[in-house]
C-alpha cells in the first residue's frame, strides 16, 4: 500500500550480523527483467556481506536505475513525511537502461542469436547483456531481419531480429539499452 517499492540492500550487513540467513526478493507484480537485475544486486551484497566485504554504495544506484516507482527501506530508518511516499513522479528519476530484448535463440556456431523484441533498438546503441552468469555491455554493430536483410532499428515489440552477442548465452538471456538518464523536475523545481 505503499506508492514505494521496499530496498533494503543497503542493510544487508545489518541483517547478516542479527542471524538473518534468508531474504525474499518480492517480483510477483514485476517483470522477469526486474526480478532478475534486483536478484543479481542483493545476490553481491549478500555475497559482500558474508566475506566480511564493506556495502558497495554502487548497488543502490543499480536498482535506482531500473524503471520502477523510487524506492524506500521503510521502517529501518526514521524519515521525513515527504520522503516516504512520491504522489507527483510515479517512477524513477534515474533510469539508465531500458529493457529491449529476451533472447529466443541463440547459434553458437555463428554467435547469432534471435530477438523478440521489447522496445526500439538501433544499430549503435550501447547494450548490456544481462545472463545468470553475469552481464556484459557492447555495442550493437549490426542488426537482421530473420531473412538475413540488414536493417538499422528494430523499432519495438513484435519484431524478431537477428544481431551478434559478444559471448555465448545460456537460458534465460536478456538485453538492455543503456542511455543517460533524464531530469525531470520535481515540485521544488517548477
Amino acid at each position: 500500500m505503499n506508492s514505494k517499492d521496499l530496498r533494503a540492500v543497503e542493510h544487508v550487513h545489518k541483517l547478516t550480523e542479527i542471524g538473518v540467513d534468508c531474504l525474499k526478493i518480492e517480483g510477483r507484480t514485476k517483470s522477469h527483467y526486474y526480478t532478475a537485475r534486483t536478484t543479481q544486486v542483493y545476490r553481491k551484497a549478500i555475497d559482500d556481506a558474508a566475506a566480511g566485504r564493506p556495502f558497495d554504495p554502487t548497488l543502490m544506484a543499480e536498482l535506482e536505475n531500473l524503471a520502477q516507482r523510487g524506492y524506500t527501506d521503510g521502517f529501518f530508518e526514521r524519515h521525513e513525511s515527504q520522503e516516504l511516499q512520491n504522489y507527483r513522479q510515479g517512477a524513477s528519476k534515474a533510469t539508465k537502461s531500458q529493457f529491449v530484448a529476451e533472447i529466443m535463440e541463440y547459434d553458437a556456431d555463428s554467435g547469432q542469436a534471435e530477438l523478440d523484441i521489447k522496445n526500439k533498438i538501433s544499430v549503435g546503441d550501447e547494450l548490456e547483456l544481462i545472463t545468470p552468469e553475469g552481464n556484459q555491455k557492447f555495442k550493437l554493430d549490426a542488426i537482421q531481419s530473420l531473412k538475413g536483410e540488414p536493417l538499422d532499428v528494430a523499432p519495438g515489440s513484435g519484431w524478431k531480429v537477428r544481431i551478434k552477442l559478444p559471448k555465448h548465452v545460456g537460458e534465460m538471456a536478456m538485453l538492455t539499452r543503456m542511455f543517460e538518464p533524464v531530469k525531470i523536475e520535481t515540485a521544488k523545481e517548477i
